[in-house]
Parts: C-alpha cells; sequence; structure tokens
C-alpha cells in the first residue's frame, strides 16, 4: 500500500475534498473524494487512509463506488460517525439525467442528488452491492432544498439525537444550509434551513461544531471570489450560535477565510483521542504532479490543524503530533534541512523565525515579506507557466507581530502567522533538492546569515 508522512497526498491520479474524517477504535481514518483512472476530476469514488497519529497516513484503496441508481455518476462528499461501535458513511449519491456519449464522466445537463449512507462493522470492509440505503431521498421541494445541488451531509450527535446538515442552494441564487435530525441515524426528517449572502449562491461543505461555549461554522460557499486571481469559490469560518432543538442557526460578523493562500477547499474537522477540534482541507493542484517512472497524481490535504476559537477569531493552529514529528529543532545558522548549508532537500522541513517590517524570506525562490503591517507571499518564481491562478497572497492587517512557524515539502508551504492567528498555504511546483537554491533571510535589501530555527526532516 502507498503511504504518506505529514501530508497526504493523491496515492496516483485524482483527489480532492476529504471525506469521514474520524477517531475509530484507535485509529484516525480519512476518507476522500477519488478518481483512480486518471488525474484528472471523473466519477467520484471514496477512496481510504488510516492513520494511528495524523502524520504517517498508509492508504487502504477504494472504500465507496457507485453500484446504485442513486450513485451511479458518483458517491460525492459527506461524513462519518460512530454509532453503536459501528462506522457510518453519510455521503452524497449523484445521477446525470444526460452524459457525453464519449466520455461518461462528464455531466451534460441536469442531475439528481439524495443522501446516502453505508453502515460498516470494523471501518475497512464496506458492502457496496448490498449495504447502502437511502438516508434523504432527492429533494423535489424546491422551498425545502435544489434537486441537484444539495450535497456534502456533515451528521453528528448531540444530546439524544442526530443532525445533520447540508450545503444547498435557493433556486441558484443563495448558499443555504439544510438542516435533518434523527433518533436512529438512519430515518431523517426535515427541521429547518438558513440562507445567507456569506454562503456565496451555492453552500458546499457545511460543518457546525461546538467550541467551549459557543459554535463555529466552517463551510465552502461557490462564487464568492471578488477578484482575479484563480478559484471563485473559497473555505470560509466564523463564530456561531445553534440551538439543537429547533436547528435554529446564527452567525457573528462577517467571514473570515481558513487559509488566506487561496488554495484550500472543502475542510472537514474531527474530534481527536484527546478531545481537541482538528481540520484538514485539500489543497487545490492546477496541475498533476508528473515524474518518470511514477504515476501522475493531483491533490493533496493540509496539516492536521487544531481549531480554536479567541475572542470571536477562529485560530487554525499546528496540531501537537506534527509538532512532535519535528521536535528536534536546530539552529539555522548550524544546519539547514541538508548537508549543504542553506540547500533544502526532498523531505517536509520546518522553519520557524520572527521577522520586522520590510524583512523577507526566501525558501528556493518562495518568497515571504513582511510589507505595511501584512505577511504576504510570492510563488511566482515556483510556480512558472500556469496561468490564470494567483501568485500573490497576503494576511489580514496584523498590527506589528509576525511571527512565523513554517512547514516546506515540494508541493506545498504552508505559513502558520502569530500561532495560527491567520494561515497562508501556497501549493509550489518547482522546490527540490536541487533546483531550490538557498533559505535566505533578508535584512533591508542586504542578504545574511538564515535566522531563528528550523527542524530538520525525520523519517
Amino acid at each position: 500500500m502507498v503511504k504518506n508522512t505529514l501530508h497526504l497526498k493523491a496515492p496516483g491520479n485524482w483527489i480532492n475534498d476529504p471525506n469521514g474524517f474520524i477517531y475509530y477504535k484507535g485509529k484516525y481514518h480519512l476518507f476522500y473524494q477519488y478518481f483512480p483512472y486518471a488525474p484528472v476530476w471523473g466519477t467520484m469514488h471514496w477512496g481510504h487512509a488510516v492513520s494511528e497519529d495524523l502524520v504517517h497516513w498508509e492508504h487502504m484503496g477504494v472504500a465507496l463506488f457507485p453500484t446504485r441508481y442513486e450513485d451511479q455518476n458518483g458517491c460525492f462528499s459527506g461524513s462519518a460517525l460512530e454509532q453503536d461501535g459501528r462506522m457510518n458513511l453519510y455521503y452524497t449519491g449523484i445521477h446525470y439525467k444526460n452524459i457525453d456519449a464519449q466520455n461518461i464522466h462528464v455531466n451534460e445537463g441536469d442531475f439528481e442528488a439524495a443522501q446516502l449512507m453505508l453502515s460498516s462493522e470494523d471501518g475497512c470492509s464496506f458492502d457496496n452491492f448490498g449495504g447502502k440505503k437511502v438516508a434523504v431521498p432527492m429533494i423535489e421541494d424546491v422551498e425545502t432544498g435544489d434537486h441537484k445541488d444539495t450535497r456534502d451531509p456533515k451528521v453528528w450527535k448531540e444530546g439524544n439525537s442526530y443532525y445533520m446538515v447540508l450545503g444547498s442552494t435557493y433556486r441558484g441564487e443563495i448558499g443555504r444550509a439544510v438542516f435533518y435530525r434523527s433518533v436512529d441515524g438512519v430515518n431523517w426528517q426535515y427541521v429547518s434551513q438558513y440562507r445567507s449572502e456569506r454562503f456565496g449562491k451555492i453552500l458546499e461543505c457545511p460543518d457546525i461544531f461546538r467550541l467551549g461555549e459557543g459554535y463555529v461554522f466552517i463551510g465552502s460557499p461557490m462564487y464568492i471570489a471578488r477578484d482575479a486571481g484563480g478559484y471563485e469559490h473559497h473555505a470560509i469560518c466564523m463564530p456561531a450560535d445553534f440551538k439543537p432543538e429547533t436547528c435554529e442557526l446564527t452567525l457573528h460578523g462577517n467571514y473570515q477565510y481558513i487559509d488566506y493562500g487561496l488554495d484550500l477547499y472543502a475542510p472537514q474537522t474531527n474530534v481527536d483521542a484527546e478531545g481537541r477540534r482538528i481540520m484538514i482541507a485539500w489543497m487545490r493542484m492546477p496541475k498533476a504532479v508528473e515524474k518518470p517512472g511514477h504515476t501522475p497524481w493531483n491533490g493533496m490535504m493540509c496539516l492536521p490543524r487544531v481549531v480554536e476559537l479567541k475572542e470571536g477569531h477562529v485560530y487554525f493552529q499546528v496540531h501537537p503530533y506534527v509538532e512532535r514529528y519535528f521536535e528536534k529543532a536546530v539552529l539555522m545558522e548550524e544546519k539547514v534541512f541538508g548537508s549543504e548549508p542553506g540547500v533544502l532537500p526532498d523531505e517536509p522541513c520546518r522553519i520557524q523565525v520572527t521577522l520586522k517590517e520590510n524583512e523577507s524570506l526566501d525558501i528556493g525562490g518562495f518568497k515571504i515579506r513582511v510589507e505595511r503591517d501584512f505577511i504576504r507571499t510570492d510563488r511566482s518564481s515556483v510556480f512558472a507557466g500556469i496561468e490564470g491562478h494567483r501568485m500573490m497572497s497576503s494576511t489580514p492587517k496584523l498590527y506589528g507581530k509576525y511571527k512565523l512557524d513554517i512547514f516546506v515539502e515540494p508541493n506545498l508551504i504552508e505559513v502558520f502567522v502569530n500561532d495560527g492567528e491567520y494561515v497562508i498555504s501556497n501549493v509550489v511546483y518547482e522546490l527540490g533538492r536541487f533546483i531550490c537554491g538557498r533559505v535566505e533571510r533578508i535584512l533591508a535589501g542586504k542578504d545574511t546569515n538564515p535566522q531563528g530555527t528550523a527542524g530538520p526532516c525525520r523519517r
């Protein structure tokens, strides 16, 4: 089986949204949208990976695949829940009304969506032919939901009831969250809905969870981009109130982006073994990674992040398990990642540094700079040949504090700012042992020796 360290990646061909993220019987299970035949989006399956520590992942192969009328053209995103020792998977089944005669993986018009479930006794075996049940049939009443754009069930238990939130749209004009409730996790009744311009035109991958005395809402609204530079759909979060008895949702303030690199999408949360709320999300990649002798692959997940709510702001911090992986820190001027000082290896590595106004860091061509009280990144030198995508990213205003915790690997750089106050994650394509060059800290335009601390690569 294919294994990954730190970042779960496509085991070949295509992956996108994380699905069914759950801590179950002593292991973390992460399913994902998977097209096993080419490094492009197609008829969705669920791939399956497991880990004991959120750091070392082993791919287990395909868990869900189309077998019914309702999911004939794809097993779309969903979630997992433990119930009486069993693992229940909830997902959206898609049925195309018209297909391309030359490519059955492409929809040429209208389609139908229904919410299905499959229960597994051990979290390893999945009866695709006899174990699937329809939890919520295709919605025909436009006031309740949309017959095609209602999807991505997130299911949880609170008190004695089970809850399901679905992303949807109202007439294609405004996004909405649609709520169902169940007493047994199998039979579901519609309860209420919440519409908001903050949900764009269509809401995808909604997630609601309690943190302390309040709640946090996470979702992926479509068509909310207000400037050029790539994607129109983005992952957001904000504090919320939620009343389980009525499924009444109230959002507080405007949203913040989950990640200001704006490559991240479709996040999903889970509770880890110690009770922390953690998040993993898909990092969108505009082209496949191709290396001689290897199957092309497209799509990977971000590092696991702990979600915290402080004074109305949602923080995303590096998970302690990742911290342990980089437990042996060394001074950058003594050893920087490899045998040659200043040269990056092909394995993941970590840089910890605090910058000042007008200082910058150059990591093999990927630039990080403090400018006018913002942290800005520039990947243009390591993203060559890709048109129509954002090269520059920026945090909101930081009020003079620029503490950085940076995780670098050949196709992804994640910059955690001020202990997770903001994060910028950028997909890259040209970092490696031989082409990365030096890691340089630049003070007032002059190259100096690297400063701060760095964690060496560990296997």
